[in-house]
């Protein structure tokens, strides 16, 4: 939603001759040169307002619309109210509708807004371009008659804004890819009570005023609510030494770590952040002489492995004013441990706290699965959390190296999150998040939105998939129809690298990715180079015609005619990869190999002819896993299509070295990134796209899926194995709840189903 806004757009005085760098860019053009100033980057700014509500009404609706870029934290009278936005193109840049009844009050009430621009080019912010600031609207109107809503502040000249070096200056190390400064917080800068009614901020400056349309911003509702904000206490607490802490929040968590101190002026305080320990947990109390400097210093051997095998560093500084101090970062990081290493007087453990942050979830219906198997359950968790962690204000690959949204990922991860937490919007605003970086390319970037530029052949082809999945949950209708152009898009822009029979080749443009990492192609016989290798390989073509065809399932959906392509498709990949002799498809058209990646899609999208389907099938089954992960998508889902879904199970269930037994093993609480911590050079602990037990569990082996769109009815064919232990799952859906519970005894499984929704019965 649009509106007209009255508010300026207000910049801190150091933007207001700044000019917008134009930032966007095919991956493999020339990219732009930087202008950017460096002293501009890691730029932390206050905006703050006092407003008289005494006159307002407050009794009706109140509302605040709010934005900022890059980044937002609102407080009001002192309060924490929420923050954002979700980060998007300047053309379509979202903002909060706010509901904020019960933060004001009559008389004088104080807006506190903590702005944050970057400054550099990543996956996780749209920054290095220059853009930075904020806008606000704060309105009242009587209940149910918005329509003669009353104006009550909004951001212009009056606003007084300062920049706080409280967190950092712009010669701080980044960490990740680039996409997180670290915060050496020194609270003797803080401008402590600036939130707060009766803060004196007469030596602040005059925000700078500016038209958001001459900024280039295209304002619109975020269509998904801001980030669930909330405390979570340590499960365990170590005093290792004097003034030396070791906590453990039991699981992964993304968000910060945060406590009380006061210390003399001066006193630091080290941070040290990981997913993981370099030794065991300590038993007890462990006392000894350590803890009275620098841990370097001391020559301390440091328990919280900071220098993260996913390439973050989490090590910081934190220096006390001699006040009592509270540490608020404003990053956030993928972390379970946390030690504490600083003056003995100035630290209290009853104060150590972590500030969570994710997508909210529904609290108590959705996504909730529980069995008499232990490793099941597992599994689930470990799945379910990585989804939690990794749903922010847009999907994350993961939260600590890269924070990026990604095509291919969302395959996994949008699906999943159907059912974790019971809500389709974000999976909505992702499709549009990619649909919108077709103003880079028709074909699709691999990182939306942001200035990141990154482009994967293999996730492109995968977005139609994703829609249709989307709109077989929810029955948006018009949404599928708004989309269809994009779809159509991707399949026009990779008939450029059509050859005479229809089949892909030398898709140079964008990175043929196959699987990853690369030690995890099962040996995939095509160079696989950047840009790719000459010729014609079998994964891109499989992908492609995954593509067409499902755009040819949405048109049928939308009653519009088109010409069948599959069959010319089928034939042409068949000539191409298809070995009647092993009755298995090759890699490449000039390759004998048959890696799994090659048996796998040809049996998820009917690629393969009857004969050859338990060839194929065996093939996999020998292979098991000798693949990526994410791969691992594919292989269960190309398994169950073919009815073999015992042997699913058992992949799911499998204890491998290439499964979600090993992450358990391994002391996973979410899933990883590769099955194992050494499989991969830089794995994150907290990876979403290995989640594809939750749907395959619920759609495949369960056996529920939507008969109608939007869950109007069910399909419920459980393929549960033999030795499938009790269990109960519960999932929302646009219909309602819908539980399964199964008593162990082979009988057939309960369904329970909102009211109005029947049960159908094939396919």
């Amino acid at each position: 939603m649009e509106k007209n806004w009255q508010a300026s757009w207000i910049r801190h005085p150091d933007f207001e001759c700044t000019v917008p760098l134009a930032m966007l860019h095919k991956e493999m053009a020339v990219k732009p040169d930087s202008l950017h100033p460096p002293k501009l980057r890691n730029h932390h700014a206050l905006f703050r307002r006092s407003v008289d509500l005494s006159a307002a009404n407050l009794q009706g609706e109140v509302w605040l619309d709010i934005s900022a870029d890059d980044y937002y934290k609102l407080h009001i009278n002192g309060t924490f109210v929420a923050q954002g936005p979700a980060q998007g193109y300047p053309f379509h840049y979202y903002y909060n509708r706010l509901d904020i009844r019960t933060y004001v009050r009559a008389g004088t009430n104080v807006i506190a807004v903590h702005v944050y621009y970057q400054g550099l080019v990543n996956r996780a912010y749209n920054s290095g371009d220059l853009r930075q600031g904020l806008i606000a609207e704060l309105w009242a109107a009587e209940a149910g008659t918005a329509r003669d809503a009353i104006l009550l502040a909004a951001t212009d000249a009056g606003w007084s804004c300062v920049r706080t070096l409280e967190y950092g200056s712009w010669e701080a190390p980044a960490t990740g890819y680039d996409t997180q400064y670290l915060e050496h917080a020194d609270s003797r800068l803080a401008y402590r009570g600036w939130r707060s009614p009766g803060f004196d901020d007469t030596g602040w400056q005059a925000a700078a005023e500016q038209n958001p349309a001459e900024a280039g911003y295209v304002l619109k509702v975020q269509p998904t609510p801001p980030v669930e904000v909330y405390r979570k206490d340590p499960a365990a607490v170590r005093l290792i030494g004097p003034g030396h802490y070791a906590i453990d929040f039991g699981e992964e968590i993304t968000g910060q770590f945060t406590m009380k101190a006061q210390g003399e002026a001066g006193d630091v305080i080290e941070i040290f952040c990981g997913e993981e320990l370099n030794g065991a947990w300590p038993a007890g109390d462990r006392q000894d002489e350590s803890g009275k400097g620098a841990a370097e210093e001391q020559g301390m051997e440091i328990l919280v492995r900071y220098d993260m095998r996913c390439n973050c560093s989490y090590r910081e500084r934190w220096t006390l004013s001699g006040e009592e101090d509270v540490l608020e970062l404003f990053e956030y990081k993928a972390f379970r441990y946390v030690e504490v290493i600083g003056p003995p007087r100035a630290l209290d453990e009853r104060h150590f706290a972590a500030v969570v942050r994710h997508y909210p979830l529904i609290d108590g219906t959705a996504g909730r699965f529980r069995s008499d198997d232990g490793l099941l359950d597992g599994i689930w968790d470990i799945c379910a959390r990585a989804v939690r962690n990794c749903a922010q204000e847009s999907y994350v690959d993961c939260p600590s190296r890269e924070k990026g949204q990604y095509l291919g990922d969302n395959t996994v991860i949008g699906h999943s999150h159907l059912y974790v937490s019971g809500d389709p919007r974000m999976v909505k605003k992702a499709l549009r998040d990619f649909a919108l970086s077709t103003a880079v390319c028709p074909g699709m970037m691999a990182v939306a939105p942001g200035n990141f530029m990154q482009e994967i052949a293999d996730f492109s082809c995968q977005w139609p998939m994703q829609l249709l999945t989307y709109y077989r949950h929810t029955g948006d209708l018009a949404f599928l129809r708004e989309m269809l152009p994009y779809a159509d898009g991707i399949v026009a822009y990779f008939r450029q690298f059509s050859r005479s029979d229809c089949l892909l080749e030398n898709v140079k443009e964008k990175w043929n990715l196959v699987d990853w990492p690369e030690n995890l192609r099962d040996g995939y016989d095509f160079p696989l180079t950047r840009p790719v290798g000459n010729g014609c390989h079998q994964v891109i073509n499989a992908l492609f015609y995954g593509c067409v065809k499902t755009g040819q399932q949405i048109k049928d959906v939308l009653g519009i005619p088109y010409e069948d392509e599959l069959p010319a498709l089928r034939s042409a990949f068949a000539a191409a990869f298809y070995r009647p002799d092993t009755r298995l498809f090759a890699d490449s058209e000039h390759s004998g190999h048959s890696s799994l990646h090659a048996c796998v899609f040809p049996l998820l999208f009917d690629l393969a002819p009857a004969e050859a389907v338990p060839a194929l099938v065996a093939e996999i089954r020998r292979k098991r896993f000798s693949c990526g992960v994410y791969m691992a998508y594919f292989v269960l889902k190309a398994l169950a299509h073919a009815g073999e879904h015992a042997l699913a199970y058992e992949l799911i269930t499998g204890e491998d070295e290439r499964s979600w037994s090993q992450m358990l093993r391994e002391g996973a609480t979410s899933c990883f990134e590769a099955w194992g911590k050494e499989q991969k050079w830089n794995t994150s602990l907290c990876h979403a796209w290995g989640s594809a037990p939750i749907p395959v569990l619920i759609e495949d082996i369960i056996g529920l899926k939507p008969a109608e769109p939007g869950w109007k009815d069910v399909f419920f064919e459980p393929r549960l194995p033999a030795d499938m232990q009790p269990f109960a799952l519960s999932i929302s859906v646009p219909s309602g709840i819908v539980e399964v519970r199964y008593d162990g005894t082979g009988a057939a499984p309960e369904l329970l189903l909102p009211p109005g929704v029947a049960q159908r019965m094939g396919r």
